[in-house]
């Protein structure tokens, strides 16, 4: 397999560490050598690490592919039972539990390596040795350190930890480019090419915790006829293609596609890349980020499963904190730059991001414990300018204006008993015919090219008032402001968007309930002043500190302010109607959210890193409203035009009084009246109301 090769090396580099490290990890439980109040940490962590070196050997003596159901099962279960809901009070990878044990000045510390050693199941499935005899090197020099009558001193333990993260830099930033970029890493497209995907002992060779919820998937999707799942892969790769003629560039100047998917779904997969290879790319997959090294902000990635336990994934999004200063960004940059160089013809010739997204967990209301910690302001700073210099680089060596995308959603078995008939739904919704909406929102648009502001209005307990300045249009002819949005990058069909103009965009955004990238916000209020947010709040918690950081960390991203990127008019009332049949209104995601209402995207424009390219409507009107007085800055200063995040918060149409269109001259037109549209020719969005 040609994954395989690519760690040859490394793999006959790392034996004789990795054996002599494992070697001693094994006699750590016997040895009850470490300091009492540690002893059971160490000896769980060891057995954790012992319980991978098991998998690591199956993988080289080729055996992972014949267990049996109950191995897999049984491993699989092992490999992740510390993290369940009713076993987490109990683990070290609790924060709040790890201080209770282990005390304030290393139970934070240890329970960041507790998580960061958990990259090794991964890394065992894959065979990556020089990986795991890293992390199993890093683990004996700290439980080295312990094995004395003293406490070593807490800046000791930082220490390796930082240096750790500072030497391995070069690894870690490798992996994360090449296995994105470069085909000849397939250990995942091999699976999902060579399995009997009517078997289910193959969603246990990706190393990801299989529960209820993929193996639901698996299931479902093998009830259905080839031909539908034949139509589905459809949907996605032709929304792909038509993403790149929207921006009039050459789909055969590339060679790639990054397939993003849950576990579950190889079936449509499998088609999606026959589809892909046709148009002459070939797939690439990689492994959603479990080291702090490379996990980021918007939760599971890659090819991924559902989260064992949203709670542990939310006290460890701050783990960098233990290692992030100015040294350490410029090493990962330093690094990052390096790994890109070395792929970077590849880098070139890649496409994009092929993501099918799934919906239908329960809502996620965290827990903030004080135990988890949180970065500096320092390292804040840090974190946004890492995020930034990162960003460019990444469309230096894969050029924003040369790339596209698309997004599709699907639901998973935790949205409840009716999972067959919501999916089935959905896929109705991601195929609606996008030319009847094509035309409606047309007529939108034209009355929005004709104002100067909009101004929205909420309805009931919504307290929104807002207005929207919108972009001038000079020559109506041949330029719009509005983007008529059909299936393509952004599936479902459903939307009409701009940039806006910052200055004169003011007010107040309010939404009684939202759920962003896996979080439930309650009462989120947002105020803008010059299109930029000056304050926000919410009700989550019961004190504002609590409530402002939770804000700051998730809905900012650690940015003291952002500007409104977006305003969209949703039109797929179809989509709107299916949510409130069967109550999943708080489980839609964004990705069809976003379609069932207005809204206010905080954060980069959609035009992000490609405001020179030109983009046109089906009526061939240019869209001339891509740049912002933010997004202009990166003529002068690329840092200061991007925040790399773009969060879309949706106002219901039951929350909704009024959006209406404001002429230059103080005419007015409403475009919705009491959650309606009411323009002539738009009264077919009102049918699903009924």
């Amino acid at each position: 397999m040609a994954y395989q090769e690519l760690f040859l090396e490394s793999n006959k580099e790392a034996s004789l560490r990795y054996e002599l490290m494992i070697e001693r990890i094994k006699k750590i439980p016997a040895e009850q050598s470490a300091m009492e109040k540690y002893q059971d940490y160490f000896t769980k962590t060891a057995e954790f690490i012992a319980l991978t070196d098991k998998v690591l050997g199956q993988w080289e003596g080729g055996t992972l592919k014949s267990r049996s159901d109950k191995e897999c099962e049984e491993t699989n279960r092992r490999l992740f039972l510390d993290l369940f809901p009713e076993n987490y009070e109990k683990s070290y990878g609790n924060p709040k539990t790890a201080v209770k044990i282990l005390g304030e000045k290393f139970g934070p510390t240890l329970c960041f390596l507790y998580a960061e050693l958990r990259a090794m199941i991964g890394y065992a499935f894959e065979g990556r040795k020089m990986n795991m005899a890293i992390l199993c090197e890093l683990f004996v020099e700290i439980y080295n350190c312990f094995e004395s009558e003293e406490e070593p001193e807490e800046k000791e333990i930082l220490n390796i930890i930082y240096w750790f993260f500072h030497d391995y830099s070069e690894i870690f930033a490798e992996d994360k480019v090449r296995d994105m970029v470069e085909p000849e890493y397939d250990f995942f497209t091999r699976i999902i090419l060579d399995s009997d995907l009517r078997d289910k002992r193959y969603l246990y060779l990706y190393g990801e915790y299989i529960g209820e919820n993929e193996l639901g998937l698996f299931q479902y999707l093998n009830t259905l006829t080839e031909e539908e799942v034949q139509s589905m892969a459809d949907t996605m790769t032709e929304g792909f293609r038509i993403g790149y003629a929207h921006i009039g560039k050459d789909l055969n100047a590339k060679d790639t596609v990054c397939l993003e998917f849950p576990i579950g779904f190889e079936r449509v997969i499998r088609k999606a890349i026959a589809n892909f290879e046709k148009l002459g790319l070939k797939s690439t997959v990689y492994r959603n980020p479990v080291s702090s090294f490379a996990r980021g902000l918007r939760g599971q990635r890659g090819c991924y499963g559902v989260s064992v336990n949203r709670q542990y994934d939310f006290d460890h999004k701050g783990d960098k904190r233990f290692y992030l200063d100015k040294a350490y960004v410029e090493r990962h940059l330093e690094s990052m730059k390096a790994a890109y160089e070395k792929y970077k013809n590849q880098a070139k010739v890649h496409a994009g991001p092929a993501v099918t997204e799934i919906f239908g967990e329960v809502p996620f209301e965290p827990e903030i414990k004080p135990e988890a910690g949180k970065y500096t302001p320092e390292q804040n700073e840090l974190n946004v300018y890492q995020m930034s210099r990162m960003g460019q680089m990444a469309n230096l060596y894969i050029p924003g204006d040369e790339r596209s995308f698309t997004i599709i959603a699907y639901p998973i078995p935790a949205i409840g008993e009716k999972f067959q008939e919501i999916f089935k739904e959905t896929v109705k919704i991601n195929t609606l015919d996008y030319m009847s909406y094509q035309d409606m929102q047309q007529k939108i648009i034209d009355i929005l090219d004709k104002a100067e502001r909009v101004h929205i209005t909420g309805a009931g307990d919504n307290r929104t008032d807002l207005w929207v300045k919108i972009h001038p249009i000079e020559n109506p002819e041949k330029e719009t402001a509005f983007e008529n949005c059909v299936a393509d990058v952004n599936i479902p069909v459903g939307e009409v968007f701009t940039s806006p103009v910052l200055e004169g965009t003011k007010g107040k955004l309010h939404v009684t309930k939202v759920y962003l990238a896996g979080l439930l916000y309650q009462n989120l209020e947002v105020d803008f002043e010059e299109g930029k947010i000056t304050s926000y709040t919410c009700t989550n918690f019961d004190t504002e500190e609590e409530n402002h950081r939770f804000l700051y960390e998730n809905l900012l991203q650690q940015h003291d302010t952002l500007p409104l990127g977006e305003f969209a008019i949703g039109t797929n009332t179809t989509a709107y109607r299916m949510a409130r049949d069967y109550g999943i209104e708080d489980k839609l995601p964004i990705l069809i959210a976003e379609k069932t209402g207005p809204h206010f995207a905080v954060g980069d424009t959609c035009y992000s890193h490609a405001e020179d390219v030109p983009v046109f409507n089906p009526d061939g009107k240019e869209i001339i409203a891509r740049d912002n007085s933010v997004s202009v800055l990166r003529k002068e200063d690329m840092s200061k035009a991007y925040f790399n995040c773009h969060t879309d918060i949706t106002i219901p149409y039951d929350e909704l009084g009024s959006i209406t269109a404001v002429r230059a001259d103080g005419t007015s037109v409403d475009i919705i009246r009491e959650g309606k549209f009411v323009i002539p020719g738009t009264e077919e969005l009102n049918k699903p109301f009924l």
